[in-house]
């Protein structure tokens, strides 16, 4: 039926009817904290070019995520800054390094919250690639062992869950085995699937130091014009075992959200990223957006196309307007 028997603003009309047929919602339940953690003690060093986000030494960290707690989110990622740093990333798997330190602090003093760590040398290795250099190039494979040594000392530390995103080929499948062969077999793995190269990653390379010290990205994250090579890439990384997929960033690629939820049959992940963010309280703070409405509507957004879990820095401000 068309007009006037057929009138779409009836349901629009009253807010309380309004709310009753709004199609997607998101809760706290919804979202991930990505935070930053720091040698140190008593240590909150402002990320300038992502507002209201710090480098956090441990104690600090462990209040910051009982302060996330107290508004709902229950799950955090974290990203390690290292006293020092060497060519392989492997410094990142020794039992003392930040991120083994961090996750044991979390689970003894703030034990309902979630920990999940990514698995990635770029913040570790003295060049800022994501994996070992080789004439010049990252070599993929001579990669598995640092990542695959992080992610069993994570998962000996007590972490929840590790998030691989380095994107080298066959990492899911090695990191899977290992933690296997080591006794793991109940810990998921969250997959950054497809990871574009892309340039709104500008802010977390300041807040992580963890940008390239020679050429860039592109011949290991995809090409920001492709989508079928995304199906691809999610694909393989399910037959190797990754539990969750994710799409990074998540703003310019709703498209590839979507096309992952139709076709696969796992929970799909989505990561706001920091350029996302970053824009988003730049435009507020010059009073040319509402920063809350317009958070609000991207959140929708990302989880309308069919995202199941969005890791944001949006996550403990929007959790606190939901209180």
């Amino acid at each position: 039926m068309s007009f006037p028997i057929t009138r779409m603003r009836r349901l629009r009309h009253n807010p309380v009817l309004r709310a009753m047929v709004t199609e997607t919602k998101v809760t706290t339940d919804d979202l991930i904290m990505p935070l930053f953690v720091c040698p140190g003690k008593g240590v909150k060093n402002p990320i300038v070019s992502m507002p209201g986000n710090y480098q956090l030494s441990i104690d600090l960290l462990i209040e910051e995520c009982k302060s996330l707690m107290d508004v709902g989110i229950r799950a955090i990622i974290l990203f390690g800054i290292p006293e020092e740093k060497d060519d392989t990333g492997m410094i990142a798997a020794h039992d003392d390094a930040i991120i083994p330190q961090a996750i044991e602090a979390l689970k003894k003093n703030v034990p309902g919250m979630f920990v999940i760590a990514d698995v990635c040398n770029c913040e570790y290795t003295t060049h800022g690639h994501c994996g070992v250099i080789v004439d010049g190039d990252v070599d993929n494979d001579k990669t598995f062992d640092s990542l695959v040594a992080q992610s069993i000392t994570f998962a000996r530390h007590g972490v929840d869950m590790v998030a691989p995103s380095d994107m080298m080929d066959g990492r899911v499948l090695r990191i899977r085995e290992g933690l296997d062969a080591a006794g793991y077999t109940e810990l998921p793995i969250m997959a950054y699937s497809a990871k574009y190269a892309s340039g709104f990653y500008g802010p977390f390379r300041d807040a992580a130091d963890s940008a390239p010290q020679f050429g860039d990205r592109s011949s290991y994250q995809m090409n920001p014009p492709n989508s079928n090579e995304a199906m691809r890439e999610i694909e393989l990384d399910i037959f190797e075992g990754a539990d969750i997929v994710m799409v990074k960033p998540a703003l310019s690629y709703l498209d590839i959200i979507r096309r992952a939820k139709d076709r696969f049959d796992l929970p799909i992940a989505a990561y706001n990223v920091s350029g996302e963010f970053s824009m988003v309280k730049a435009a507020a703070e010059k009073g040319w957006i509402d920063e809350d409405r317009v958070t609000k509507e991207i959140l929708t957004s990302i989880k309308r196309a069919g995202a199941d879990i969005i890791l944001t820095y949006h996550a403990k401000h929007f959790a606190e307007k939901l209180k």
